[in-house]
């Protein structure tokens, strides 16, 4: 089956909440909505096609997800998959590079920036930079570039990605985290990431508690997914989402990390925690991402009454969009 063109799609709109958007078939108008056929209500010309009922009284023309198994969305998507795999195994890279250049306690920038704050910074810096590289790179263009299951999870509940795809993502997204963290330990060594000041890059809650830590993480969860989804649902501003999201990595690193760790992504804490063995408050990290990036939808769904274009975090590009995608509408 060929990947999903970009705008062949419709967009729904009209709905206040992310449980009012059925997708209805033709046939089903015609057999219960029978009060409505003398107002606006306009059924398409092929009445086999799927329609989402509006509030306006307009029928938008959609396309459902084709009904694929596992294994025929892995014989077609597959490249995506590695690739979310690969982006969040680079930001991990990243990470534990750039904590043991920063922070292990022989390291000459440790003595000659002792300031922590400012060393918090730069590699909150650093961290933006590899964000705002992985979306722009071919691999973050193709694929969305989630690598975080939180994402990928919260456009599901968009509607935006088949349920399929988003196991496959995020499958691929804890292997890469995994693997990410293994691939450092193998550049820079196991005592070098083991130092008390490093630890795997692990994520835990901060001096102020887990309660601190739980309230962190859904907040910025939260601001990151909304301050996304309205950024690239506009189109003067869709093509500067990487930007938007890089610069948010760097304040949160800069500001929040000392209440949380700064993670907002089950797969970067887990690839974390897993050699180590640090499990230290674990289900802070696997519950308020999601929780926070859910509830941005939501609201987001309220404000715009409609829901998002697309999946894709940078989507000003020729490469194949495998999501349910209406990018070419947008105004």
């Amino acid at each position: 089956m060929p990947p999903t063109r970009r705008g062949d799609e419709g967009c729904a709109v009209g709905f206040r909440t992310l449980a009012e958007v059925p997708i209805i078939k033709s046939k089903f108008v015609e057999q219960h909505l029978s009060p409505f056929r003398d107002s606006r209500i306009e059924l398409p010309v092929n009445a086999s096609a799927p329609v989402r009922a509006s509030k306006t009284g307009h029928a938008a023309p959609v396309t459902m997800f084709p009904r694929r198994g596992m294994r025929q969305a892995l014989k077609t998507h597959w490249p995506e998959y590695l690739m979310e795999g690969a982006e969040l195994a680079t930001f991990m890279i990243s990470a534990c590079l750039f904590t043991v250049a920063f922070f292990h306690s022989h390291s000459p920038v440790v003595h000659a920036l002792p300031n922590l704050f400012a060393r918090r910074a730069l590699i909150g810096l650093a961290m933006g930079i590899t964000a705002i590289g992985i979306v722009y790179s071919p691999w973050g263009q193709q694929s969305g570039a989630h690598f975080n299951p939180s994402f990928t999870l919260t456009f599901w509940r968009l509607k935006k990605i088949s349920g399929t795809d988003a196991v496959f993502y995020v499958a691929s997204q804890f292997t890469g985290g995994v693997l990410g963290v293994w691939l450092s330990q193998l550049l820079v060594g196991a005592a070098r990431l083991s130092d008390v000041n490093v630890r795997y890059a692990v994520t835990v809650p901060g001096p102020r508690g887990e309660a601190a830590a739980f309230i962190a993480e859904i907040l910025i969860s939260f601001l990151l997914f909304f301050v996304v989804l309205v950024v690239s649902n506009r189109k003067s501003l869709a093509r500067y989402t990487p930007w938007f999201v890089g610069s948010m990595v760097a304040i949160y690193i800069t500001f929040e990390s000392p209440l949380s760790g700064m993670s907002m992504n089950p797969a970067r804490t887990l690839g974390s925690a897993l050699i180590p063995q640090v499990w230290t408050s674990l289900w802070i990290y696997f519950a308020a991402p999601p929780l926070g990036m859910l509830a941005a939808a939501e609201l987001f769904v309220r404000l715009r009454d409609r829901l998002p274009h697309c999946a894709k975090l940078h989507h000003n590009n020729s490469k194949r969009c495998i999501f349910h995608c209406a990018f070419e509408q947008m105004n």
